[in-house]
């Protein structure tokens, strides 16, 4: 057999060839880094992470507090605004008088409206046609009619019924009195503002029970509790959580309507103002101010209750409760003292 040029074939197995010693290369000498040149990553405690940039929130964060000191600026530097003559009246008697009244129709009102809420979501959610359709009539009624139509009304009631009576329908009535004696105008107001609430309360306390999950009310039928008890102890408590926001917004807008009762001839705090505004006119703004604040204080007051009522009920539904605002404000002192004591040492 001839061989082809240039292909050895073999058919044993041949000795492996020795190994050539390599040269030796001398050390290279110090070249600077390159960009090729890889270079050891430093250890991660030298290393410092840097925040991303947004000159964006910073431009807005600039012009939101030139804005905010520019309404500063005018409040204090605004002679039109008379402060002096607003320390004057925001602890007068007369202004005070006003506030405890709208305190009283308030409280009153919202505690009426509250059970009247109650009372109107339970109708709605009843297995009686005739509940549910009384329910719903009341609730689109006293939503679509405003409140100021309500209050005047009522105020005009006596020219409609003179005389109240109580007993059997198209029969003989049990108990008469004179309308325009009970209707003073406290009990107006009250009366009008509780009527109205109680639509929107409905809605609210409705809402709340349909957001309990359905296994709540099939376990407790399961266990054979009256339906009394299962509402009472099982299901209110649980939608009170998805109620207590819902109507602390109801209530600050009852505070803030209690208003309108100056038109039912109830001096309360908005009352008040407009009467000292007829008699001293030089003094409006400073008189609408102290309302300003009063029912700003009011406000907050409300919604420090509510954070506290819905810290309550959320026991059971979270694993932390969130912290009060005094709690927070001692982890933030905490927290910079932290912090100055570590750059004092750097």
């Amino acid at each position: 057999m001839s061989e082809s040029p240039g292909i050895a074939v073999s058919s044993g197995s041949a000795p492996p060839a020795e190994a050539t010693p390599r040269p030796a290369v001398p050390d290279a000498p110090d070249l600077p880094e390159t960009a090729d040149t890889p270079v050891a990553p430093k250890p991660l405690a030298a290393q410092r992470v840097l925040p991303i940039r947004r000159p964006g929130r910073w431009i807005l964060t600039t012009v939101v507090l030139v804005l905010v000191a520019q309404i500063i600026h005018g409040l204090a530097t605004n002679p039109f605004y008379q402060w002096d003559r607003f320390s004057y009246w925001f602890l007068r008697p007369t202004v005070l008088d006003g506030l405890l009244i709208t305190l009283e129709v308030t409280l009153f009102s919202a505690v009426l409206g509250l059970l009247g809420g109650i009372l109107l979501a339970l109708a709605r959610l009843s297995g009686s046609p005739v509940l549910r359709a009384v329910s719903w009539i009341y609730i689109w009624l006293f939503r679509s009619v405003p409140l100021i139509v309500v209050l005047l009304f009522l105020y005009n009631f006596s020219a409609l019924y003179q005389t109240l009576s109580l007993g059997v329908p198209f029969g003989p009535a049990f108990f008469t009195f004179d309308e325009s004696r009970l209707a003073t105008d406290m009990v107006v107001a009250v009366v009008g503002l509780s009527l109205n609430e109680a639509a929107y309360a409905a809605e609210v306390v409705r809402g709340g029970i349909l957001s309990v999950d359905q296994g709540q009310h099939e376990a407790a039928s399961a266990l054979g509790l009256p339906k009394r008890y299962q509402f009472a102890k099982i299901v209110f408590p649980q939608a009170l959580r998805s109620i207590t926001p819902n109507y602390v917004n109801q209530l600050i807008g009852l505070i803030k309507a209690t208003s309108l009762v100056f038109y039912v001839s109830l001096l309360d705090l908005f009352g008040t103002v407009q009467s000292m505004g007829s008699t001293y006119p030089g003094d409006i703004v400073p008189l609408l101010l102290v309302a300003t604040v009063w029912y700003l204080i009011l406000t907050s007051v409300v919604s420090v209750i509510q954070f506290y009522v819905e810290r309550y009920y959320a026991r059971g539904a979270t694993r932390t409760l969130p912290p009060t605002p005094l709690q927070k404000l001692r982890a933030g002192v905490t927290d910079l003292r932290a912090r100055i004591r570590k750059e004092a040492a750097v």
